[in-house]
């Protein structure tokens, strides 16, 4: 059988740099960190829809002021989405990670070789820079230092915050812990998780021609406002004038942003 020199760092690298990678401080995936680029770029959105409302609706640059400071959070609200996005794209990773590695194991290969062998498919793959890569890579470096393959396991399913890598980390725990037929179990572990990604992607492809009409008809009040101001000037003017009429523009505003948040909920399907 082919075993993979434990000295050996991958690639060729020293045992100093893979000591030093291991030891390095572990990402908490359950918290999403905005960055500065991100901060300008969604505070920027958020601003340029305040100042379309305010027109919209308003006409007001008083109105405009007045919803600048829920512009300028929009990024926290937007925060939630991309650490969603994060974890939907970590949860398929991983489970083309844990399938690579489970064809690893029904090769004959340890649990530690076939761990090292998996960084490189995970690397040509996804890149060196994935999350999945990178964790894969830390557990391998890890394995390499003679830690338990199993508390690795479990640290990164603590840490990513996911369901399907949580899930696994207990299996390979308790294989580990009982003596099982370790290649068995994870295969089998590694296929129910591959079901449910499945089903998950199913879901997303079906919604997402869903949650394209969506974002087409948020912006359909406004284009209709916009269209009827250009063709037919002053024929909104009394709701501009009136506070009778701004009344009523205020009542669409939040129906309008009800409606959003509902369309989102109903197209939030989660497994």
């Amino acid at each position: 059988m082919q075993e993979i020199p434990r000295g050996g760092g991958r690639r060729g690298l020293p045992e100093r740099r893979e000591e030093k990678r291991a030891n390095a401080p572990p990402a908490d995936y359950r918290k999403y960190s905005l960055s500065l680029r991100e901060w300008v770029l969604y505070g920027g959105m958020g601003l340029a829809f305040c100042g379309l409302a305010a027109y919209v609706f308003y006409r007001s640059v008083l109105a405009f002021a007045l919803m600048a400071p829920l512009g300028l959070l929009y990024p926290i609200y937007k925060k939630r989405d991309l650490q969603k996005e994060r974890a939907w794209r970590m949860n398929l990773q991983f489970k083309e990670g844990i399938q690579i590695l489970s064809s690893f194991l029904s090769a004959g290969y340890s649990l530690e070789n076939s761990l090292a062998m998996s960084v490189r498919e995970m690397e040509s793959l996804y890149g060196g820079g994935s999350v999945i890569a990178q964790e894969f890579d830390r557990i391998a470096g890890g394995a390499r230092m003679n830690q338990p393959v199993e508390g690795l396991f479990l640290d990164f399913g603590r840490r990513s915050g996911s369901q399907e890598a949580d899930s696994f980390a207990q299996v390979l725990a308790a294989a580990r812990r009982n003596g099982g037929d370790m290649v068995e179990i994870i295969g089998h572990t590694a296929g129910i998780i591959r079901d449910k990604m499945q089903v998950q992607e199913e879901i997303h492809t079906m919604t997402a021609s869903r949650v394209f009409e969506q974002r087409i008809m948020n912006g359909v009040p406004f284009g209709i406002v916009l269209y009827i101001d250009l063709t037919s000037p002053g024929f909104f003017r009394q709701m501009y004038g009136l506070w009778s009429g701004r009344a009523v523009m205020t009542l669409c505003l939040l129906t309008y942003g009800a409606a959003v948040l509902l369309a989102k909920q109903i197209l939030d399907i989660e497994v």
